[in-house]
């Protein structure tokens, strides 16, 4: 089965400001950017493990700054939703209010539906009882309503994620088509005026959408390499394919958490071996130390796009010192 929710959880951690302006350009105009936002991942997994467990959704909680020349800062809590349940729309609501009574502050809740039920679509929770009631409205979009041909030169990278998105959605009508599918889909990246980092970060997202049979996968490989060499434009490099590739092994690798941890942290260290020889002990401890899947898929991205082993340090040093601060608020 596809795992819709850490691709998309990643790639809004990746492209927050696109993510906004993509699905929800109303709201987006309305936010003060040069302020900057804040994601609060470590809070809101604290509200939910408060509210109930076991559950892994593709959400976040982001604070924000209002463009309206007033020093008020706001809360957005995004949800998206892979598969349609009946209790969707409660669990807005206990998100909201949970949130509001830690923050105290404006809270706008949003849903991405991307599930393939086109008649669902919960927007509203209301409960009435003995003349009190309690309800909330909350914005949807519907990856279903996308006219996915009108995608294919859109810069945004969430244009490509719901093509990818609805591409893996499909492969349960018609396995034969994920080829050709992720193929087409993959070539369009170098015609969308996107950064070679950008493709190399949405190459490895699509990748984690749809998966291949292992013979398909590299007859894809034979295909980038050809398309490659006739612009000239050798954007993935031998690394980066090692990169994706063990990235995919593991993103797609049941079982525990720390298991996975540990494998991302063994690729990255491999990675860098094959660029830059040796690795500082102080580097590889700094890296031990931080398991939040997230971060390490970011650090494996980073493995084969920096330009140095100094440059991966620094991003390390950024991650690390996050990664500190969220261990200290949880003891």
């Amino acid at each position: 089965m596809t795992d819709f929710d850490s691709p998309w959880k990643e790639a809004i951690s990746l492209y927050f400001h696109d993510f906004m302006r993509f699905f929800f350009p109303l709201i987006e105009a309305e936010i003060n950017w040069a302020r900057g936002f804040e994601f609060l991942d470590t809070e809101l997994q604290k509200i939910k493990r408060e509210t109930e467990t076991g559950r892994r959704d593709a959400d976040k909680l982001v604070k924000v700054w209002c463009r309206n020349g007033e020093e008020i800062w706001v809360l957005l809590h995004i949800e998206v939703q892979s598969q349609a349940q009946s209790e969707f729309a409660e669990r807005m609501y206990i998100y909201n209010s949970r949130i509001f009574d830690t923050y105290r502050r404006n809270i706008a809740s949003l849903a991405v539906l991307a599930d393939d039920r086109p008649s669902w679509r919960p927007y509203h929770y209301q409960r009435d009882f003995w003349g009190c009631q309690a309800s909330l409205t909350f914005p949807i979009v519907k990856l279903l309503d996308y006219n996915i041909s009108e995608l294919d030169n859109d810069p945004n990278p969430f244009a490509a994620l719901v093509q990818a998105h609805r591409a893996a959605q499909s492969m349960g009508e018609n396995p034969e088509g994920g080829y050709e599918n992720k193929l087409a889909l993959i070539k369009s990246l170098y015609q969308r005026g996107l950064s070679r980092e950008d493709i190399v970060e949405l190459f490895r997202l699509i990748d984690w959408l749809i998966a291949l049979p292992e013979r398909e996968e590299r007859r894809l490989w034979t295909e980038i390499e050809t398309l490659e060499q006739e612009r000239a434009m050798p954007y993935i490099t031998n690394v980066e394919r090692f990169g994706i590739e063990k990235g995919r092994q593991e993103g797609r690798e049941e079982g525990r958490e720390e298991g996975r941890a540990e494998g991302q942290q063994e690729a990255i260290f491999r990675i860098l071996e094959v660029r830059f020889a040796d690795i500082p002990s102080k580097l590889v401890e700094q890296v031990r130390k931080i398991e939040n899947w997230e971060i390490l898929g970011e650090l494996l991205t980073q493995a084969v796009t920096a330009q140095s082993l100094q440059a991966f340090e620094e991003v390390v040093n950024e991650y690390g010192d996050g990664a500190a601060e969220e261990d200290n608020s949880n003891s």
